[in-house]
């Protein structure tokens, strides 16, 4: 139980080699998560305001409507 296999000893080069032998590349893929995340909350934010815009222009229209037929 307390030997490494040759799998146990590949998996650790594998992470090795991703975190220090990729030339920048883990660095990069981070950023890259960064930004999606960040892109994504933009979006959703600007998803929330699009539709509080929406139902104040939805409630406008039904208040005008229920003056109308007065």
């Amino acid at each position: 139980m307390g030997s490494f296999s040759i799998w146990h000893l590949l998996i650790v080069l594998v992470v090795v080699l991703v975190l220090f032998g990729g030339g920048g590349k883990l660095s990069k893929i981070m950023g890259d998560l960064g930004s999606g995340i960040k892109d994504f909350k933009k979006n959703i934010k600007d998803n929330k305001d699009e539709a509080n815009v929406n139902v104040a222009k939805s409630e406008e229209k039904s208040r005008e409507t229920i003056v109308d037929r007065s």
